[in-house]
């Protein structure tokens, strides 16, 4: 079967948390038989149009953007030709733009769309974006929400969870490179233990600014690694209250994040805004064995880390409750490894790329109108 991916940026553009679950999508139904091809935007589509990990992407030329939307007249012809090749088509929500060509494509393949959020930071749009929306989400086959937790709490994918169903994003253990002594070393020069660690992407969901409030309350390292469109804005925000614990690193090589893992007292994800619909990197934390600290926004974020069995989870946007929870960590290293054994558990239970891709591939069989 040939699946055709569609989603507004996609590798070597970028490669954040929609990019890297359609990879990890596309790597792990290869062994059941699914050939996947990716069509995205670019400013430079020729030398972007690539092989990558055994399945092609394909870009068509970035026009401008809009509200956080890219906009594409060569993309209407570049979808139609390769959602004629294909057998199945699979959208990622949300991108308004893809709806448009969905419909003008007139393509009548079986679709199914991952829902990996509810539109929140252009929630002033939604209004005159939701008709169509809503008429997207009714004339595809099949909606994937990526929790339980974000199919109950969508007040989007109430209307459909008739056609809903769960299939959590998972990560594959052997595609994460094992650190180096020498990348082991680097981490003990550069963090003195105890430490909880952050990673990820420096977005204004993430909930860091909060986390650096809590840090005067906190017995221990913070460390923040990653770079993002704040970046400069947590830095000046630590300098200007003077605090010696907070350690940001930039964004670090993917060994070297694995050696911070690894060293980490446990990991910490105080994200506070529904715009974080997952987390993959509290999976990449489970997978570790990391006792996890995360905040209830009703998202996935509490489906990866269990309240009391794999962590902590405490309310949003609250600096105190943060830095109690992150000082019960580093106070009772016993229960943290309690905790980050659970986690582990549940990764291998719950999170495997290959858990997940058997459950895309037998989405896609259900939906295969081919005759047999």
């Amino acid at each position: 079967m040939r699946v055709l991916h569609f989603f507004k940026t996609y590798w070597p553009d970028t490669f954040g948390g929609v990019e890297r679950t359609i990879h990890a999508i596309a790597q792990s139904t290869a062994s059941y038989g699914i050939e996947s091809e990716v069509l995205s935007l670019s400013r430079a589509p020729a030398e972007n149009t690539q092989r990558f990990d055994g399945h092609m992407a394909h870009k068509a030329r970035l026009d401008f953007e809009l509200a956080s939307t890219g906009f594409s007249l060569e993309v209407f012809r570049r979808f139609k030709e390769l959602a004629g090749k294909a057998d199945l088509i699979h959208y990622h929500f949300p991108w308004p733009f893809m709806d448009m060509v969905h419909f003008h494509s007139r393509h009548r393949k079986p679709s199914v769309v991952t829902y990996h959020s509810d539109i929140v930071k252009q929630r002033l749009l939604l209004p005159f974006y939701r008709p169509l929306m809503l008429r997207f989400l009714k004339d595809v086959d099949a909606i994937v929400a990526t929790s339980p937790n974000y199919l109950k709490s969508s007040p989007v994918l109430k209307g459909f969870e008739a056609k809903s169903t769960v299939i959590p994003i998972g990560i594959d253990e052997n595609a994460y490179p094992a650190p180096t002594e020498a990348d082991n070393n680097w981490c003990r020069l550069a963090v003195a233990e105890p430490f909880v660690l952050f990673v990820g992407v420096l977005r204004y969901y993430k909930g860091l600014d909060v986390l650096i409030q809590a840090a005067n309350q906190v017995r221990c390292k913070i460390v923040v690694a990653g770079s993002g469109p704040i970046e400069q804005q947590l830095k000046l925000q630590a300098a200007k209250l003077r605090l010696d614990n907070v350690i940001c690193l930039g964004e670090v090589t993917e060994q070297r994040k694995m050696a911070l893992l690894h060293a980490s007292r446990g990991f910490v994800f105080p994200s506070n805004q529904r715009s974080e619909a997952y987390g993959l990197s509290l999976v990449e934390a489970a997978m570790c064995a990391k006792a996890m600290i995360s905040c209830e926004i009703g998202t996935g974020t509490t489906y990866v880390n269990e309240p009391g069995a794999t962590g902590l989870v405490v309310p949003p946007s609250d600096p105190a409750r943060l830095a109690e929870a992150i000082n019960r960590l580093v106070d009772s290293p016993e229960e943290a490894e309690r905790w980050g054994r659970a986690a582990r558990d549940r990764y291998t239970n719950l999170f495997t790329a290959d858990r997940m891709g058997k459950a895309y591939a037998s989405l896609y069989s259900r939906l295969d109108t081919r005759p047999a």
